[in-house]
């Protein structure tokens, strides 16, 4: 009877800390150039762009940045309107996903 609830526990904790069960969230954010040059660590993929995606999500609340990459507005359906969305002329800031994880 001890080994069939040492399963059953043993199940349970494993599905408990599975990442199935992390709650994921994507942020679009535009890459705005500062001056810092954080603009290019998200769009490039360097690797100081973990320490950004990083500091992104925990600033959300989130406990970890699972991935970063630059994402095309044309890839994005109705999110973001024309109007207003921080372009210049010809000019548009470069967007980038954000996938956090709690």
């Amino acid at each position: 009877m001890r080994v069939y609830f040492a399963v059953v526990a043993s199940i349970v904790m494993m599905s408990a800390f599975s990442p199935a069960n992390a709650e994921k969230r994507v942020f679009i954010i535009a890459s705005n150039s500062n001056g810092y040059g954080v603009d290019r660590c998200l769009t490039n993929g360097g690797k100081c762009g973990n320490v950004v995606a990083a500091t992104y999500c925990h600033s959300r609340e989130f406990s970890t940045a699972v991935s970063f990459r630059k994402v095309d507005r044309d890839d994005i359906t109705g999110a973001i309107p024309a109007a207003g969305s921080g372009c210049r002329g010809n000019s548009c800031p470069e967007l980038v996903a954000i996938v956090c994880t709690k």
